[in-house]
This record gives C-alpha cells, sequence and structure tokens, in this order.
C-alpha cells in the first residue's frame, strides 16, 4: 500500500478509549530521540498518569546529533540538556523522573542488531516487566529515519522476551514520506483523542526548547521542528498502529 493511502486509511482508525487500546496493565513508550515521546505519544502518557496507570518512558538515543558542530553545547553537554528536557516534558505528562530510562546509544547510529541491541531490548522488556505493561509503543519501521527503525526493531526484540504483549507503532517522521513508498497492508489500529490533554502535550513538546527555538544558535546544521510539524501532532488525535507478531 502507497504511503499516502497508508496514513489516509491511518487516520480513519477507529477512535477509542485508553483502555480499549490497552485492556489491562501498564504502557511502555520507547522514544528514539528526546521529544519523540512527546510528539507521537504526549496524549497517551499523559492520559495514562491521569488516570494511575503505570507507565514507563525509555529514551534509546543520547540525542547529541540534533547539533553536531555547537561550540557551545558539546557532546556530553547537549545529552545533559536533552534529558533535563525530556523530564520537564515528563513531569508535563504527569509522568515521574523516577520512571524515565535513558539508555543513552549513539544518535543517529542507533543499533539494530548485535551486543548493545540486545541489551537496550533487555532493558525495554525490564521496564515492561517493571510496569505490568499491558502493551509496548514504539515509533513506525517506515519512518524514514534510521534511529526510528532501529528502536522499532528493539521493541520487537522486547517484545519476543515479554511473551505475547502487543506492540503499537506511532508515526513521526512517516508523515514525511514521499507518497508514492510502499509501507506493507492496510492498518490496523487505533486512534486516541489528543483534545484531553493537548495544553500537557503542547507544554511537553515545549519543554524541549533544544529542538523547538533557537536555543542553541551556534550551529548552522542544527535541528528544529518547524511550528507545521508540531502543529500536526497537536491535531485531534495520535495513531497507534498495531504491530503483528
Amino acid at each position: 500500500m502507497r504511503a499516502d493511502a497508508f496514513l489516509a486509511a491511518a487516520s480513519e482508525l477507529p477512535q477509542r478509549d485508553l483502555r480499549a487500546i490497552v485492556p489491562s496493565g501498564g504502557i511502555v513508550v520507547v522514544a528514539p530521540h528526546p521529544d519523540d515521546e512527546s510528539l507521537g505519544c504526549g496524549a497517551l502518557l499523559a492520559e495514562a498518569s491521569a488516570r494511575g496507570i503505570p507507565v514507563r518512558l525509555v529514551v534509546v538515543s543520547d540525542g547529541v546529533g540534533s547539533h553536531p558542530c555547537s561550540p557551545s553545547h558539546p557532546p556530553g553537554r547537549l545529552r545533559a540538556l536533552r534529558e533535563a528536557e525530556t523530564l520537564a516534558a515528563a513531569a508535563c505528562l504527569g509522568l515521574p523522573a523516577a520512571h524515565v530510562a535513558f539508555l543513552r546509544l549513539p544518535d543517529r547510529f542507533v543499533p539494530a542488531e548485535g551486543p548493545r541491541a540486545e541489551a537496550a531490548a533487555e532493558a525495554i522488556a525490564a521496564a515492561a516487566r517493571a510496569c505490568g505493561a499491558g502493551a509496548l509503543f514504539v515509533t513506525w519501521e517506515h519512518d524514514p529515519h534510521g534511529d526510528h527503525r532501529a528502536s522499532a526493531a528493539l521493541a520487537r526484540k522486547a517484545r519476543d522476551l515479554l511473551a505475547g504483549v502487543p506492540l503499537y507503532a506511532y508515526p513521526v517522521w512517516g508523515w514525511t514520506l514521499p507518497p508514492e513508498t510502499e509501507v506493507g497492508p492496510s492498518p490496523r489500529g487505533a486512534r486516541l483523542a489528543v483534545a484531553p490533554h493537548r495544553d500537557a502535550k503542547a507544554a511537553a513538546i515545549g519543554a524541549h526548547r533544544s529542538q523547538t527555538t533557537a536555543l542553541i544558535a551556534d550551529d548552522p546544521q542544527g535541528f528544529r521542528l518547524e511550528p507545521a510539524m508540531i502543529a500536526r501532532f497537536l491535531r485531534d488525535d495520535e495513531i497507534f498502529l498495531q504491530i503483528d507478531p
């Protein structure tokens, strides 16, 4: 199925209550980079927190690839900044800092195979066991970013360690795919309403100031989320695609 048709169909998936998507247990969100959790799952995290559902956030990469040439923010300082931003974003969504794990794999070079990938999958599985997870959520395997695809592979490995825990994918950069890209069969899954938590989600996205403002102004190659991209994620729904075993 072409990406344009797939994403259009995904936008028409049935809107469900959170407990219709995850009938029991906790939730683990796997974010390739600091900010993906707020963009793709901000309402999910806020709704789970508001309902007292156990939640864990696992951030896969160290995030230092966003501004690789900044003199003011060399890798160590940038990593610390992005982790602090993530904790601030998590607080906006009701998630305690103790429930956020940073795996610190190399941004832009997250491995999908090998010993570091296996260790990362085990860390995700451990987070799932800690909250009695009823589902895992990770970026879509067709997102046009290597770290997003690798994180999807890590989540699949973690699911294999967990004996049947459902896995869902949330598109982030998938919305930018060329329309003719083939992405497989028709989507299955559900949508979750953003409206009850739009303000919290907007605050969480805004907490990632290094990604949304000119906070780091000395790197001409630096990344910045465009307002139109942010607006997309504050629309009506978050989309969660069911991933088959």
